[in-house]
């Protein structure tokens, strides 16, 4: 019974040493400042390409935001809702 007790013990103290011990190194420590996160993605209406949500121009229509890959996509998009 003393030698469990004195394991028990012992565990403790391991593991609040190794957790001190972890908690201090700065590469461990998993500090979330969003870019971890996996970035949205949409699809241009004109071309068809996916792109990143950030990076995308964003353009209000009829009450939805559409989002091109760029600047000619956009033209190229609206150009082609008024001829057709």
């Amino acid at each position: 019974m003393a030698r469990l007790i004195l394991f028990i013990v012992l565990g403790s103290i391991l593991y609040y040493v190794l957790h001190s011990l972890m908690r201090d190194v700065p590469s461990l420590t998993k500090k979330t400042d969003g870019r971890d996160e996996p970035e949205e993605l949409v699809q241009d209406p004109c071309c068809q390409t996916y792109i990143p949500k950030r990076s995308a121009l964003k353009k209000k229509v009829a009450g939805r935001v559409l989002y091109f890959c760029g600047q000619e996509c956009m033209e190229r998009y609206f150009r082609k809702g008024k001829e057709g």
